[in-house]
This record gives structure tokens, sequence and C-alpha cells, in this order.
């Protein structure tokens, strides 16, 4: 039998509502980057954030990017993707990527130093504090994500250096 409890002002209702989790979700600053898949066709780009290393032998990193968002489709077709981490001073680049309807990763780029990836012939950013060619070894879908688990093939050259471009409480902020 369960006892009657005061509750404070601060509860919600449901404290695993979409809200207040992406809230308590926010106070922990995450790494900014950016995901790019060659396809043959095109080239495709997203922001993400989602990003992290999972083992270091064999070096395997996870990517979670949207279910039902195109970038899931090409990353499961095509099987391998190049990430480039951000620096502070690539705020308007991650916005680029991140917007609603946007163009081929290629017009993104337009005017930004970088190269394809030699193992994925993905877009690798010149400037980008580091960069990591993957290999898709495994996806999981959890909730409206699908999760990549990928071996890193390769370290692309990157010239970036200073603070990192990291997303907290939902803006984009510099930490050394």
């Amino acid at each position: 039998m369960a006892a009657d409890t005061e509750r404070g002002d601060d509860e919600v209702d449901d404290p695993v509502a979409t809200g207040p989790y992406l809230e308590a979700m926010g106070a922990l600053p995450a790494g900014v980057t950016v995901v790019t898949v060659a396809d043959g066709r095109d080239d495709i780009g997203a922001t993400v954030s989602a990003f992290g290393s999972v083992s270091a032998d064999p070096p395997v990193i996870s990517v979670s990017v949207d279910s039902e968002g195109y970038m899931a489709e090409v990353i499961e077709e095509v099987g391998a993707f190049a990430v480039s981490v951000l620096g502070g001073d690539q705020r308007a680049l991650a916005g680029r990527f991140s917007a609603e309807g946007r163009p081929s990763a290629r017009l993104l780029v337009s005017g930004q130093a970088h190269h394809r990836g030699a193992r994925t012939r993905a877009i690798v950013l010149d400037e980008a504090l580091a960069a990591f060619e993957c290999a898709v070894r495994r996806q999981v879908v959890v909730g409206d994500h699908t999760v990549f688990f990928a071996e890193v093939v390769s370290l692309p050259k990157t010239t970036g250096t200073g603070a990192a471009l990291v997303r907290r409480a939902g803006r984009y902020r510099t930490v050394d």
C-alpha cells in the first residue's frame, strides 16, 4: 500500500515526459559534430551531438540520429560515414548542418576547407578539431533514434585547434 506523500512545487506530474527529460539532459554539455555520408549520388550531412566513444580496442564510436530522418536511412544503406568534431569558431557551420530542409552537404561546406576521407569518401572538415572515418558494425533502434556503432577505420588529418563547440541548454557554447 502506498503512503500519501507531499509533492514539492518543483516536481512534475510525469518526470519522464519529453519536455522535462530534454531539459534535464540539456544540463549536460555535449560535443558538437558534423556527420557526413557520401552515397554515390550526393553528400548528406547533419549536426550531431549524440556522439561518443564506446571502445578503445578496437576503436568504436556511437552516433545517434533520428530514425525517421534521411540521415539514418543513408547511413544504413551506405554503412560508412565521417565525423568532424567542431571547434568553437565553427558555430555557423553547425547551424547550417542542423537547418530544416538543408541542401547537399557539398553546398553547406562551400567556402570551407574540406577534403574527402580516403576510406569513406565522405566530406571531412579540414579545420575540425578531430575527424573519424567509420564503418558501421551494428545499429540499434532505441525509441525515436537509431544508434549506429561503428569501427573507426581512419583518423583523417585536421588542423583545428582551440576551444571545442558544445551544446548545453539548447545553445551552442565554447569550452576549452
